[in-house]
């Protein structure tokens, strides 16, 4: 009986992890925005509007090229990270945890107008994230302020 359990659970962890693999479709950017976040708290996004997923933008000067071009760099620098998409004006990249594998998607979208970059970054799975992605997204602006060019 311990053996079957024990069997029952590897084979639902390898599900799991199997399936946190597969890439949203929703993913980019449609009409100028990033996709909402779900009604989960596992998401963070400088585009919602309810104070539960909400986080701020990053603010830049010079060109959202550039801007993106230093985002790249400091997401780069953090551990289990992979760029999917980087475009003049888009980044998407997948960060996987340590320990389960699970995998967030961060995407960051310059607005040359407004100078601002948006921010989402949501769990593939799951309903909570523990706070994940806000905490991932709050190292980054640290790292974003820490690296601005000079004024």
């Amino acid at each position: 009986m311990r053996t079957l359990l024990s069997a029952i659970l590897l084979l639902s962890a390898a599900l799991l992890i199997g399936c946190h693999s597969t890439r949203p479709s929703n993913l980019g950017v449609r009409d100028g925005k990033l996709a909402a976040c779900p009604e989960s708290p596992n998401c963070v996004s400088s585009q919602a509007t309810d104070e539960g997923h909400r986080v701020d933008p990053l603010s830049y000067t010079g060109t959202g090229a550039d801007a993106i071009a230093r985002l790249a760099a400091i997401v780069r620098s953090l551990p289990r990270t992979t760029i999917v998409t980087e475009r003049p004006d888009y980044l998407h990249a997948e960060f996987t945890s340590a320990l389960f594998r699970f995998v967030d998607d961060v995407e960051f979208l310059a607005d040359d107008t407004a100078k601002v970059i948006h921010i989402r970054s949501a769990s593939r799975l799951g309903t909570s994230d523990l706070g994940v992605n806000g905490q991932r997204i709050e190292l980054i602006r640290k790292r974003w302020r820490e690296t601005a060019p000079p004024s």
